[in-house]
């Protein structure tokens, strides 16, 4: 039996107004509902991009954020930010630094994005069922494939923030 996920509703503060169903938050209702996302960096200054399952509900098959994930009701950011990690990429042992929040809308869903990054040089061990291969990427590779369908708008949405606002100086 496959449990129901419920996710927080919030208002664009983060504050919790309500829960839903995962299938109502991705059926076009454009209730706002909070993720999280983990950008592993490594001391090259490369960043590890996972390729969505093709299984996914939203934007499968295509190159992702290292770690994108929804927060559980009733679950902290943080908390929820190491349990995806720890499920995705198999990684316990990191600092996240935090970037930003913003709201990003997709033709399916809005959401509150929570977005963090790492330097991580150690093993990383991508779930095969939730991702289907994963690899570290330079900079010049990722400007080479945007707007080739090839990541997910939020991807390239959150790239381009992270890039204009100079969120990471020293690592891009």
């Amino acid at each position: 039996m496959v449990k129901k996920e419920y996710f927080p509703i919030v208002s664009e503060d983060g504050s919790v107004i309500a829960k839903a169903s995962r299938a109502e938050c991705h059926s076009g209702t454009f209730l706002l509902h909070p993720v999280v996302h983990l950008h592993v960096f490594n001391s090259k200054a490369e960043l590890f991009l996972q390729k969505r399952a093709d299984d996914k509900d939203i934007q499968p098959g295509k190159w992702d954020t290292s770690v994108g994930g929804h927060v559980d009701y009733g679950e902290d950011i943080e908390i929820a930010l190491r349990r995806e990690v720890r499920e995705e990429l198999g990684i316990e042992d990191f600092e996240p630094i935090f970037m930003l929040r913003y709201k990003f809308v997709s033709t399916q869903e809005a959401e509150l994005v929570h977005s963090y990054y790492t330097i991580y040089d150690a093993h990383i061990s991508p779930d095969p069922v939730e991702i289907s291969e994963g690899r570290f990427w330079t900079r010049e590779e990722i400007e080479q494939n945007i707007g080739k369908n090839i990541f997910t708008p939020n991807f390239e949405n959150e790239y381009h923030k992270i890039i204009s606002e100079g969120i990471l100086p020293n690592m891009m």
